[in-house]
């Protein structure tokens, strides 16, 4: 027994999913960018290391995210 095809569009949507997120993850990490660099100006130094971190965090779900897209955009393809 061959496993049911899934939709092409199933797989459209996945992917619209996750670079919807990924936009709105990079809007939020250019506003901590903007935040953090502000208050680094104003000699508020502590701010610095926490913002790393979690645009550091950031990036990484991003990441993922792009690559979860990639998995999903081979697999409707290769069908």
């Amino acid at each position: 027994m061959t496993p049911p095809r899934l939709p092409q569009n199933r797989g459209l949507t996945a992917i619209d999913g996750a670079m919807a997120l990924m936009v709105i993850l990079l809007i939020v990490q250019v506003w901590l960018l903007s935040a953090t660099l502000e208050s680094f100006l104003a000699g508020h130094r502590e701010a610095a290391l926490p913002a790393v971190i979690i645009s550091a965090l950031l990036f990484l779900i991003c990441l993922a995210l792009y690559l979860f897209v990639d998995q999903v955009d081979a697999e409707v393809r290769r069908h």
